[in-house]
């Protein structure tokens, strides 16, 4: 009966009804039987492969709620400026990539965080010139809504003094000359981004295939993918060719791709799937740009962009909803996330769709008398634990006493709200325990600060696993399918190297993924296990 058989384990079913078990028993890619050793023992075939899982802990797969997949690969596979701690090491760092490149080439990637340097300065053209006088640059801050371009690539792409900003972006200028510094905010980076050559197919499969891996060898089974069309066709190529490990649910950019996508019978396909659009409503706290009701305590001139006046956002999104789309709304801000509330309110009212299950990506800033709202209106909050953990060094500058109303993942749960975990990879690291970790201690990996910031938002850890793996399932409509180790249910697991619920919360991080398990498949193996 039964092809693979996990026993001698410690397993967390996320099953109300039968929370732990000592065993699980697959076949046909999806759970057989959980029970006792005895139970699955008797019931599994004489060929069947058995792992002594000794004693570790099994979770269901992680399901990340929030990726950038392709670009997480890209990255992989490009610059990463994320361990520079200043401004000469930012150009040291991109001077040993542009050693390996060839002149004339363009140079992307990136993930600075200025916010961890002495002074936190943003970089600007000048620095960049000198580290890359023969190429092309555009990099990314970590939260990918600041660029940082050279002279080189912004000449390329047209950008001088009187270049207007873009709708939904801002050209960082010098007060004295007017001239750009090389800062693109938000949708200004599009206007470098357009000649910036695509990647070829071939290059664009090996960064999914690198994705993949990465997923993989850390517990990560499912995925919800914010990305293009070209995206969601290059993973479906993926999965016809045998190369794809992963389930992913793919939002598409706008309403009529996502559409048309589902329209095409997209929707249904064993790993990949789509019928949900991603809209944004704000840019980040990180860019200055994340939509605030009051100005920023830092920027006394600012409260962020609005991406779309509320009226037209409310119109998009009835458009969306009556089209039977899922919306993921990008909204950072209390203004954004209010503005995101009413536009699903109103579609609901003048569609009548109920069970929309529509999103806010992020949530970071919500007022109290919104945070009810998401229960109210049948609106899922997809959070990412370790932006908070990694906001915290400089959000307090920018929101002052308004870091009450940051991060509020406890504030959601107890208002009743649907909550589902991710990481924004790679704007974070993808792996699952530090946003675990994050959400649990309100603390660096580092264990900082002492006591954890703000803990009173702090959640079990109970909860961050159901909202890492039930909570995901639910947010792409498939919390019948996966998200729990039941019967019936996709043979999605992991194993790993020691028992989070019987360590210490600050050991969290340093726990390693063992074996993780798709659809009854071993598809990462650290090490040798106990098997017959």
């Amino acid at each position: 009966m039964s092809e693979l058989a996990i026993v001698n384990a410690r397993i967390w079913t996320g099953n109300a009804a039968r929370p732990t078990a000592q065993a699980v028993g697959v076949a046909s890619g999806r759970i057989a039987v959980v029970g006792s050793d005895g139970e699955v023992t008797a019931a599994i075939g004489r060929d069947a492969t058995v792992v002594d899982a000794g004693g570790r802990l099994v979770l269901p797969g992680f399901n990340d709620s929030h990726v950038h997949f392709l670009q997480g690969g890209l990255h992989l596979r490009g610059v990463d400026l994320r361990p520079a701690r200043d401004e000469r090491e930012f150009a040291r760092l991109l001077g040993d990539h542009v050693a390996d490149v060839l002149a004339g080439e363009w140079v992307t990637g990136g993930r600075w965080d200025h916010e961890a340097w002495p002074g936190q300065r943003r970089p600007n053209r000048q620095l960049v010139d000198r580290a890359a006088p023969e190429n092309p640059v555009l990099l990314s801050r970590l939260d990918g809504h600041i660029a940082v371009a050279n002279t080189l690539a912004l000449e390329r792409a047209g950008v001088g003094r009187d270049t207007p900003d873009p709708r939904g972006g801002h050209i960082e200028r010098d007060p004295d000359t007017g001239e750009p510094t090389g800062i693109l905010i938000d949708a200004a980076q599009g206007l470098v981004r357009r000649e910036i050559p695509e990647p070829s197919d071939e290059q664009r499969a090996r960064a999914a295939d690198a994705a993949i891996r990465h997923a993989a060898s850390l517990g990560v089974t499912s995925v919800h993918a914010m990305g293009p069309p070209d995206e969601l066709r290059l993973l479906r190529r993926l999965e016809e060719e045998g190369r794809l490990h992963v389930r992913a649910r793919v939002a598409l950019p706008d309403v009529g791709a996502a559409v048309e996508e589902s329209r095409a019978g997209a929707a249904g396909g064993s790993l990949v799937r789509t019928g949900a659009v991603k809209l944004f409503a704000d840019g980040s706290l990180g860019a200055g740009s994340a939509l605030l009701f009051e100005p920023y305590d830092d920027q006394p001139t600012s409260s962020g962009l609005a991406i779309y006046e509320e009226e037209e956002l409310r119109s998009l999104v009835a458009e969306a909803d009556a089209a039977g789309l899922q919306i993921a709304m990008h909204a950072i801000g209390d203004r954004a996330t209010r503005m995101a509330l009413d536009a699903f309110q109103y579609a609901a009212e003048r569609n009548g769709r109920r069970g929309a299950r529509h999103r806010v990506e992020h949530a970071q800033v919500v007022q109290p008398e919104d945070r009810a709202r998401f229960a109210r209106v049948g609106v899922i909050a997809s959070v990412q634990p370790s932006h908070c953990t990694d906001d915290m060094r400089w959000v307090g500058k920018r929101l002052g006493a308004r870091t009450r109303f940051a991060y509020p993942y406890r504030s959601l749960v107890d208002a009743g709200a649907r909550v589902a975990l991710g990481t924004d990879w790679p704007v974070e690291a993808l792996d699952p325990l530090i946003s675990i970790h994050a959400a649990v201690t309100r603390q660096s990996p580092a264990g900082e600060p002492d006591g954890g910031w703000h803990p009173e938002e702090r959640v079990s850890l109970a909860e961050a696993v159901r909202d890492y793996t039930l909570g995901s399932a639910f947010a792409e409509f498939q919390e019948q399918n996966k998200g729990s180790i039941e019967a019936g249910k996709l043979a999605d697991m992991v194993i790993l190297s020691r028992d989070l619920f019987a360590i210490p919360p600050e050991e969290i991080p340093g726990v390693q993924v063992e074996m993780t398990i798709l659809g009854g498949r071993v598809v990462y193996e650290r090490a040798v296990s106990g098997s017959r």
